[in-house]
């Protein structure tokens, strides 16, 4: 429960919140990789969204990559229980039991099957996209020196090396492959979390050069380091990486760094990576009373938080007769056609094991069909809130507000799944666990983007809703959304979960 202050912020009412969530003061905070938000409620009533905020701070802080937040969240799951499923075994799927897979390390489905699920009944899901916009160390991105310049080869991922990546501190991280002394190869996860590189702006004395456009291929290449050995005549000392293997392809200074990391004493033990770049600015809370949290790669980790920890907060006596599951798929941002994205055969495999654990004898189209009837998918992607600098760029009635609760999104055009009975459906859930409802559609000269929920209701054809949690600054390297939101995504998620047995009892 809220209240609105003078100052117009809804702040919490609750005397157990920490001061650093509802004003920011003097605040002493221990970060870790995934800091743990207290024990659910026993009730909807006592919800406390407050409570997700530094939670979902140091968490997006301390996962920059696509990979390490697979990681945590999967971790998370752990702990909470849940049973790592790997996808090349045979699974024992029981009644009420709690599970995960993973796919390149990249994307995970988790669900928890309901103590009284049977053969046929139907599963709630909650699923999202857990990559973003960024720029990808290509191949062989040794470059030759330029005036003095050590320069990295790198590639935009999606939008990612927009207008907002000048200027920017960034960070490198992502998987690396590593041999072991027993032959096998293993991942490691490696996080550089100080500014190792930066693309400069050119000033604006310089006229025309300066105001593009830009090539991306050559204009917006990132610095990683200076090398005047032409002036001065003295190589560096380099340590001589073998011909033919991974390392030599890759510049000698990236691999001791990323070597060092790791403690990785034989660099030829790397066999190959997957890096790339990303603000090393953590995100935190802003604004007067702290109402705002700014942070790199809010889409869509946000929701996929969300989700998450809705999951968790959901009690095994809720809808005791389905199955709950969240997915968090890679490669929504270009389109979704590999194995670990949307469009894959990732989610309706995990749909197909699990009926066939409940009816082994006689799992074929009318029992998974008949399951994927009685299922229903909350497509949760960040929605965009509304910019005041903008007002005449939205649709009148459609323009969604940070700290108010998860947006509905439409679209006649198909961009979105959202109709008429998804859309009665989750209301009829929000009142139920008390959650806002807002809406946003695109003006009609306007184009309106697209959510992993199209493709995944197409493939499952099961009925399905677009919403999400709303930003301002989508597809920028840093944006904003409410302090409030994390939680207040939890909150619908969660009564979700909890609800979706019973409200789908209403409809036929």
């Amino acid at each position: 429960m809220v209240r609105k202050t003078s100052s117009g912020f809804f702040t919490s009412i609750h005397e157990d919140i920490p001061l650093h969530v509802s004003r920011g003061y003097d605040r002493m905070v221990q970060h870790s990789a995934y800091s743990l938000p207290p024990k659910p409620p026993s009730s909807q009533k006592q919800f406390s969204p407050e409570k997700y905020t530094q939670p979902y701070i140091d968490f997006m802080t301390n996962n920059p990559t696509v990979f390490h937040a697979v990681e945590a969240f999967t971790k998370r799951l752990e702990e909470a229980g849940f049973v790592y499923l790997s996808e090349r075994t045979t699974w024992d799927v029981k009644p009420g039991g709690k599970y995960y897979a993973k796919r390149n390390g990249s994307a995970f489905i988790a669900f928890a099957v309901g103590k009284e699920y049977k053969a046929g009944n139907g599963i709630g899901i909650v699923a999202g996209h857990v990559d973003a916009l960024t720029a990808k160390v290509k191949p062989v991105p040794k470059l030759p020196t330029k005036a003095g310049y050590v320069q990295l080869g790198v590639a935009p991922y999606a939008g990612g090396m927009n207008m907002t990546w000048w200027d920017r501190d960034l960070g490198i991280g992502g998987r690396v492959l590593v041999r072991g002394k027993d032959g096998k190869i293993k991942e490691e996860l490696v996080k550089l979390d100080w500014p190792i590189a930066r693309i400069p702006t050119l000033a604006p004395h310089f006229g025309a050069a300066a105001s593009g456009p830009f090539n991306l291929e050559t204009n917006m290449v990132p610095i990683v380091g200076i090398d005047n050995s032409d002036l001065s005549g003295k190589q560096e000392s380099g340590v001589g990486l073998p011909a033919g293997t991974f390392v030599a392809s890759q510049p000698e200074r990236l691999v001791r760094a990323i070597a060092g990391q790791l403690g990785i004493e034989d660099y030829t033990s790397i066999v190959n990576w997957e890096l790339e770049l990303f603000d090393i600015q953590p995100a935190q809370l802003g604004g007067l009373d702290k109402e705002f949290i700014f942070a790199g790669r809010i889409d869509d980790k946000l929701c996929c938080f969300a989700a998450v920890e809705a999951l968790l907060a959901s009690t095994d006596d809720a809808s005791p007769g389905i199955v709950k599951m969240v997915g968090c798929f890679d490669d929504e941002e270009i389109g979704s056609y590999l194995r670990q994205g949307a469009r894959s055969n990732f989610m309706s495999s995990v749909i197909e094991r699990i009926a066939e654990n409940f009816s082994p004898s006689s799992c074929g189209p009318n029992l998974i069909n008949q399951t994927l009837a009685n299922s229903f998918l909350v497509s949760s992607d960040v929605i965009h809130a509304v910019n005041p600098n903008f007002l005449g760029a939205y649709l009148e009635n459609h323009s969604p507000r940070l700290n108010v609760g998860i947006t509905v999104s439409a679209d006649p055009n198909g961009h979105m799944t959202t109709d008429s009975v998804s859309t009665a459906l989750l209301s009829r859930i929000a009142t139920k666990c008390g959650s806002t409802l807002q809406v946003f559609q695109i003006r009609n000269d306007s184009r309106s983007g697209g959510t992993i929920g199209p493709m995944t209701s197409s493939k499952l054809g099961c009925r399905a809703i677009d919403c999400g949690i709303p930003q301002l600054s989508m597809h920028s390297i840093r944006a904003t959304t409410g302090s409030l939101d994390p939680g207040l995504g939890v909150k619908l998620y969660k009564g979700f979960f909890d609800y979706y047995e019973e409200v789908d009892k209403e409809f036929d």
